[in-house]
């Protein structure tokens, strides 16, 4: 019998990897004796605005031994963010060209050690790439803030809208 119907597919997700595959990405930025923590929240949002909420990890924050005063800069308020960090520095970036051929060009790193920030970039793109969605799910939970420090993994409870 035929069946007439518009295909919908479930999820556009990428290829899942193992969360294995975060821990020598994890362990550099453990090893870098300026950092003293890091993290990010991953939830599934409660809003409908008519797309379906799937699960995803948000930007990771970032705190060194610069950032001492744990009551002035919260990492909610992405005071701690890579893309505008205090004391990692960044990378700044422009478009170039017209649309439909607009291509968004990096121009260049500015701050006080570029390889500590590529490293903790390369984390950042890893766990927002989509690739290990699963995986920190099934590791961390959803709805958490997940803070990861030299003596563990700290998973909290976070709210959000």
């Amino acid at each position: 019998m035929p069946v007439s119907r518009e295909l919908r597919y479930g999820s556009s997700r990428t290829d899942q990897q193992p969360v294995e595959e975060l821990a020598p990405l994890l362990q550099a930025l453990l090893d870098d004796p300026t950092i003293t923590e890091f993290g990010w929240t991953q939830y599934t949002p409660y809003f409908n605005d008519g797309d379906v909420c799937e699960f995803s990890v948000g930007e990771i924050w970032v705190r060194t031994t610069a950032e001492v005063d744990t009551d002035e800069i919260e990492h909610d308020d992405y005071d701690l963010s890579l893309w505008g960090h205090p004391s990692l520095g960044r990378v700044n970036y422009e478009y170039r060209g017209e649309w439909p051929n607009r291509e968004y060009v990096e121009l260049g790193y500015e701050g006080p050690d570029e390889k500590r920030y590529r490293r903790v970039k390369e984390l950042n793109d890893a766990i927002t790439s989509g690739a290990y969605e699963n995986a920190l799910l099934a590791a961390f939970g959803d709805h958490a803030l997940v803070t990861v420090r030299k003596a563990g993994i700290e998973v909290e409870s976070y709210e959000h809208e």
